[in-house]
């Protein structure tokens, strides 16, 4: 794996569909989702990111470190246990020292435990609980007797230190397989086998349409029924009756943060955000279906900060970008229909544009 990424991104994503149904919303009945108060079309975060998953499911196949957490049919939790099963057998002090806390004095104590914390401190790690701080609150619940043993309160603290550097480190083993959880972070505190929460580097807004879109109902015939008592009931007939929602056409726009102090705790990489991109300008391509339509990236504008925490706001960023319609009172019905306009004359210092796409 290459070294994390050094700089803050912002991006601009432009996609469109055509006679198709980007984002259904299962409580409406699979319509296409749209803001009730503007008709403007909305596709969820949710969705663009499982297109990318799916993607680099595709491209990456099994190499290692590209695998993908949330994937159709996985149990995460088993994924979690994975992480464990992983631990070499330097991370197993961390679960031996446990069982000897009661007789080891408390120096060798915070000897093992303190080692082992230096150790995380030092990694490429996504959560590090500071050592010495760690140490002095262990001293501070211990009343030690004249041997300086541990009393059970002390036992009890250094058990659940000790829970939490085995949790980090399987946090830091599915950060590194999974593209995924080191991209958008996860939820991974469920099941028996804990691997905290992580925060991902890259985050995306809900996609919105430029213009109000109009979903369109159709009925479909399918020249054949389920079973064999469908078709009895028809005498033969065998039709099925269906409904298809689609919008005839919308250009969508999203936005995008890539946080790089993020990035340094996911383990996030250059090589990680080439392959982003790559999704980004792909990931349509592989993801057909007929309820979908014809889906296409149109435009991908990316603003690359010259330093990790950045040089303008993000909002200001944005402003830069706007995407007017050129074809008069006619609705738009292809990418041609708008005019995108990228202000690069007013970008602020410190920040470079670069169109991707």
């Amino acid at each position: 794996m290459s070294n994390p990424i050094n700089n803050r991104y912002e991006f601009v994503l432009l996609f469109d569909v055509k006679d198709g149904n980007p984002n259904g919303d299962p409580d409406a009945g699979n319509l296409p989702r749209i803001d009730p108060e503007t008709g403007n079309g909305l596709v969820t975060d949710v969705c663009l990111k499982r297109k990318v998953r799916n993607y680099v499911q595709v491209r990456q196949g099994d190499k290692p470190n590209f695998e993908i957490y949330v994937k159709e049919k996985a149990v995460l939790n088993s994924q979690h246990e994975r992480a464990y099963d992983s631990l070499d057998e330097s991370d197993a002090i961390l679960k031996k020292v446990p069982d000897s806390c009661a007789k080891d004095d408390l120096n060798a104590v915070i000897e093992v435990v303190g080692a082992q914390y230096l150790k995380l401190r030092d990694s490429d790690k996504c959560l590090v609980l500071n050592p010495r701080a760690t140490i002095a609150e262990m001293k501070k619940k211990c009343k030690a007797d004249k041997k300086n043993k541990l009393n059970e309160e002390a036992v009890a603290f250094v058990k659940n230190l000790l829970d939490v550097a085995v949790d980090l480190e399987a946090q830091k083993w599915m950060c590194k397989n999974f593209f995924d959880v080191r991209t958008f972070g996860a939820v991974m505190s469920t099941g028996d086998w804990k691997c905290g929460q992580v925060r991902g580097p890259i985050q995306l807004g809900f996609a919105r349409s430029k213009h109000p879109v109009l979903p369109a109902e159709h009925t479909i015939t399918r020249m054949a029924v389920t079973t064999a008592k469908e078709a009895e009931k028809q005498k033969g007939d065998n039709r099925t009756m269906g409904r298809k929602f689609t919008i005839p056409y919308g250009l969508y726009e999203v936005h995008g943060f890539i946080s790089a102090p993020l990035a340094k705790q996911t383990g996030f990489s250059e090589e990680d955000l080439e392959l982003f991109w790559d999704a980004l300008a792909n990931m349509f391509d592989h993801d057909r279906s007929a309820a979908r339509g014809e889906m296409a990236p149109q435009k991908l504008i990316v603003f690359k900060h010259d330093s990790e925490l950045g040089n303008a706001p993000a909002n200001k960023l944005f402003d830069l970008v706007t995407v007017e319609k050129n074809c008069g009172e006619a609705p738009p019905r292809t990418f041609s229909d708008y005019t995108v306009t990228v202000d690069k004359d007013n970008c602020p210092k410190g920040v470079t544009i670069e169109e991707r796409i």
